[in-house]
């Protein structure tokens, strides 16, 4: 009886098998969810071809190869003449001259009324970019591969995951480690509660260093990357807006969408790196005894960039991914050293506790919103919400440039490496320097808390001079920071020569082969831009820099909102179109497997030259990308 069930079994299989096979006698389009003929497959195939080429000229052909550059002249050179109107804005303003208030109490104004009024549109905005991005990675539609089918990824796990987490946040891992676990502890906040201070302390780092901001730039760039590789639309935050208002991105409108984009690039690359130098700065005052000064740090900043647009030059493959690796192995060897000589025992409890804490409590506190206007509020408003709209607001640079190595990967692979990955190693980074921070400052009764207090840059200078090594402490001590210092100034060039890539990639209307002096002149943009803001007015100019970019995060917040819903209506259409070809293939296995004698032939005849017009599309494509760069 089992016998006859098995082989009806197979015949009905079989049946079905051979009714597919049947339908799939010529290949089925990837826009329809009903088979068609070849010739009605090659109209479509012409039409997509058609419809991208289109797409392309009506945003390149507004390029300019003037000058032996190719770029859009609209977003270059309005942003080029908006940096320099804030820059003499921020430099009159400092001076006093025609009564105008100082540049850093205006924008700090303007900061303090959004993070005082409007701190619940980040907070809530951030838990939905967090619940968007699980959803993405858990339901059907994480099945969906970046830049089809049968897209290949172009880098490895390892080059991907360390271009990531250099892109980032590794420089803030580097500022932050030491003064935010330590202030934690001292000033407790109102979330995670919990009577282990230290685990408090910690499990509210995780928050601002977790998945809040990585989910904001996984939901960003998979967007922009799904626009990019799947849509065949340009490189470029524009294009995630396509589908509301079509061709319209290509215009005015998509203009306006580059210039903020490139602004809140450039600004954030420019104040992170006038601020890091000061890090920089600090740790070789330490080790050679080198001035602290204005001067030292435009210095610093000129050969950061240059060592920056040698890496540009270099191209991706060999300039931000050999850079991105380093940075992984340099930064694994210093936080085993620390983990080794520092309090190895009381680290690892501390993280455990930490990470159970942060898991068992999150969602209330990641909801957390003051009712009251007393210190809570203002403790939210200074860091939380502060946190969020830098994050929101860095978000366009990080994203652009993790959609531009992300080719190839299915969004659960994505979107769980760009939460889950990153998160965990920051994670573990922070118990390993916070908890030493905090032993050490245990251990000289606050003075390291006092210290880091006046200055955060040279918090992980100054624990790592008080840490209780036994043997050859000074030489130890002397050996930490020197690779930290290099580890400082890699992660600052990293982030330098990322940002100029997105910057290039932006301005040039998303192409990504553009002439090599146009790279080096976006990079000498960032750094002249940070080097002008130490010189008119120090830390003062850069702070009202910085409060400026955190303020352009509440339009950004709620445009990635909007942009969100967009992505998830479109990935529903292109999940039935993957989901056809991966049953044809599924289908094509079995028949294979199986002892039938269908002539298959029939079937791999299309298939093979279904395949070779992609190639010959590919070919093409390259070709005019070649000719065009030899024309410039």
């Amino acid at each position: 009886m089992l016998i006859i069930v098995c082989v009806s079994f197979l015949k009905i299989r079989y049946i079905i098998l051979i009714s597919i096979v049947i339908r799939f006698d010529n290949v089925v389009s990837c826009n329809e969810e009903v088979p068609m003929d070849k010739e009605t497959l090659d109209v479509i195939e012409k039409q997509e071809l058609s419809l991208e080429k289109e797409l392309e000229e009506k945003l390149f052909s507004r390029n300019t190869n003037k000058l032996g550059v190719d770029l859009n002249p609209v977003v270059s050179l309005t942003t080029i003449i908006l940096i320099a109107i804030l820059s003499l804005y921020v430099l009159i303003s400092q001076q006093g001259w025609f009564g105008l208030r100082p540049a850093i109490e205006t924008f700090n104004l303007m900061t303090s009324w959004i993070v005082s009024n409007m701190d619940w549109v980040f907070i809530l905005s951030g838990n939905v970019f967090v619940i968007i991005a699980i959803y993405l990675a858990l339901s059907k539609l994480g099945r969906i591969r970046i830049g089809g089918l049968h897209s290949k990824p172009e880098f490895s796990n390892f080059a991907w995951y360390a271009m990531l987490i250099s892109a980032g946040m590794g420089i803030g891992l580097m500022f932050w480690a030491v003064g935010e676990p330590l202030t934690h502890l001292n000033v407790v906040p109102p979330i995670f509660e919990s009577s282990n201070l230290p685990a408090q302390a910690m499990a509210v780092t995780f928050l601002h260093w977790g998945l809040h901001p990585w989910a904001i730039y996984a939901v960003l760039a998979l967007a922009i990357s799904y626009f990019a590789y799947n849509k065949k639309l340009p490189l470029s935050l524009r294009s995630v807006f396509y589908p509301l208002f079509k061709e319209k991105v290509f215009g005015r409108l998509g203009d306006v969408i580059d210039i903020v984009a490139v602004l809140a690039t450039l600004f954030g690359l420019a104040t992170s790196l006038g601020l890091g130098v000061q890090q920089i700065n600090g740790g070789m005052n330490y080790l050679f005894g080198m001035p602290v000064s204005t001067l030292f740090q435009v210095i610093l900043i000129i050969a950061i960039t240059a060592v920056a647009t040698i890496s540009i030059l270099s191209g991706i493959d060999k300039g931000v991914r050999v850079l991105s690796e380093w940075n992984m192995r340099i930064a694994f060897t210093l936080m085993l050293l620390i983990f080794l000589l520092g309090p190895t025992i009381f680290i690892i409890r501390l993280f455990s506790n930490s990470l159970g804490l942060y898991i068992g409590s999150i969602i209330p506190s990641a909801f957390f919103l003051s009712m009251d206007d007393g210190g809570a509020r203002a403790w939210q408003g200074a860091w939380t919400v502060f946190y969020l709209a830098w994050w929101i607001s860095w978000s366009p640079f990080v994203a652009m440039f993790i959609a531009r190595v992300s080719k190839g990967r299915t969004i659960r692979e994505f979107v769980l490496a760009v939460l889950v990955v990153p998160s965990m190693l920051s994670f573990v980074w922070l118990s390993v320097f916070g908890g030493t921070a905090m032993q050490v400052d245990a251990s000289i009764n606050g003075a390291l808390f006092s210290m880091v207090q006046t200055d955060y840059s040279i918090a992980l200078f100054e624990m790592i001079q008080r840490m209780d090594i036994s043997v050859l402490r000074g030489v130890i001590s002397v050996i930490l920071s020197i690779i930290g210092t290099v580890l400082v100034i890699s992660f600052f060039v990293t982030s330098s020569d990322s940002g100029s890539i997105v910057v290039n990639s932006i301005t040039s209307g998303g192409r990504l082969k553009t002439p090599a002096r146009q790279r080096v002149f976006w990079a000498g943009l960032e750094g002249f831009v940070a080097a002008l803001l130490l010189i008119i007015g120090g830390n003062e100019a850069l702070g009202a820099l910085q409060a400026a970019v955190i303020a352009t995060g509440l339009p950004f917040a709620i445009i990635i909102l909007f942009m969100s819903i967009l992505l998830i209506f479109s990935l529903q259409k292109t999940y039935h179109r993957q989901k056809r070809l991966r049953d044809e293939q599924m289908v094509l296995r079995a028949i294979e497997d199986s002892a039938l004698d269908i002539d298959m032939e029939p079937v791999y005849r299309e298939e093979r030259k279904r395949k070779q017009r992609i190639k010959r599309r590919q070919k093409q494509k390259e070709k005019e990308e070649k000719e065009r760069n030899a024309s410039i």
